[in-house]
């Protein structure tokens, strides 16, 4: 029995745990999700240090210029009351400094500093931004570049990660080729791109796709094989002569979670999973009903597994036209919130040229709010 897409979309999201956490060099953990918060090694800033360029100095003036201290350089001996040295932004203020004096605030005559301002301190103290122990970035948060960044200026070289699922892809059909100009009756593979761009846009790791003729031996052995977490299969998804998943799935007990959606396109789709824990996504072989499946299964069982289960979908507004489908929804591309157009299962022409799809209830009417799917 077909699952309604709004309960096969929440099925799949809360199909499984997140990975276990590991860690992993900071620099090879973009993308992934925090499994435990980065915490501070070395304050932030590490060491005191000038704010602007100009002069430290210690005491009341005017003071006589000791020295120059440049930023990458030791800060020198300590200053004496009446001390100065010119310093760079960044550079370590030496100790008994009590204030930078900016250029702009400053004249200096033979070697003699006086002040032509009030004085403001301009000094960087150690830990004034994150104190050693302190916490940088949350768990459950992204790793960004901007992550990164902030991990390696607080001295963490390492962090604590879900691992990312592999996902596997293997698409299946005599009538499909993988370059080349087709022959006839003979299709070029346009389900690797997009389940390859969704599986990783999830925090998934995608570790290929491999062309499969309409064979079940060839098939039950490429599965047996699959180490990934995740197996998706396109095409061999409904009852047609050449469509032998299913049969092979009952052979290795798996236990389906979704067998059909009802959607338009796309309902042959499903997700099962096999005794050892791997998971099969069930992709119908035409095109743009093989997108709509991916983005309702494969997206949220990826992205739940990589720790960064998505939360509700946004909506918006739509207005057009279309068939919709009694006791199921319509799915559709748009462009600016209007529907692009009259389309079909195998063509992704209009989908290309949108900004998202819109999932339709037989209830909608024009101008009314839909979920949206974001487009890989």
């Amino acid at each position: 029995m077909e699952t309604p897409w709004d309960q096969a979309y929440d099925i799949a999201r809360g199909a499984a745990d997140p990975l276990p956490g590991r860690i992993v060099p900071v620099e090879q953990a973009l993308g992934q999700m925090l499994a435990g918060p980065v915490r501070c090694v070395r304050p932030v800033p590490a060491f005191d240090n000038a704010a602007m360029d100009g002069y430290a100095v210690a005491g009341d003036g005017p003071w006589t210029v000791r020295g120059r201290v440049l930023a990458g350089h030791a800060a020198g001996e300590p200053l004496n009351s009446g001390d100065a040295v010119e310093i760079a932004t960044g550079a370590p203020v030496p100790g008994g400094a009590e204030a930078v004096l900016p250029y702009e605030e400053c004249a200096v005559t033979a070697g003699v500093v006086h002040a032509v301002r009030g004085r403001r301190a301009h000094i960087r103290r150690a830990g004034d931004a994150l104190a050693a122990g302190a916490v940088v970035v949350p768990a459950g948060r992204v790793v960004t570049a901007t992550v990164v960044a902030a991990a390696v200026q607080a001295g963490a070289e390492t962090v604590f990660t879900h691992r990312p699922p592999a996902v596997s892809l293997l698409v299946t059909g005599d009538e499909v080729i993988t370059s080349g100009v087709p022959g006839p009756g003979q299709v070029r593979d346009s389900f690797t791109g997009p389940v390859a761009a969704v599986a990783t846009r999830a925090g998934g790791r995608f570790e290929g796709g491999r062309h499969l003729p309409d064979d079940p031996d060839r098939l039950a052995a490429a599965l047996a094989r699959s180490g990934a977490e995740v197996i998706v299969v396109s095409g061999s998804s409904s009852k047609g002569a050449a469509d032998h998943l299913h049969t092979l799935l009952a052979v290795e007990k798996a236990t389906w979670l979704v067998r059909g959606v009802r959607c338009r396109p796309g309902h042959p789709q499903g997700l099962a999973v096999l005794p050892d824990g791997r998971f099969v996504v069930s992709l119908p072989g035409n095109p743009y009903a093989g997108l709509v499946a991916a983005l309702t299964l494969l997206e949220p069982l990826v992205a739940t597994l990589a720790g960064r289960p998505p939360g509700p979908l946004p909506t918006a507004a739509v207005t057009g036209r279309t068939r919709l489908m009694p006791g199921g929804v319509r799915v559709v591309p748009v462009a600016g919130g209007r529907i692009a157009g009259p389309g079909g299962s195998a063509g992704l022409h209009l989908a290309a040229t949108a900004d998202a799809l819109a999932v339709l209830p037989d209830s909608w009417t024009d101008g009314a709010r839909a979920s949206l799917l974001a487009l890989p």
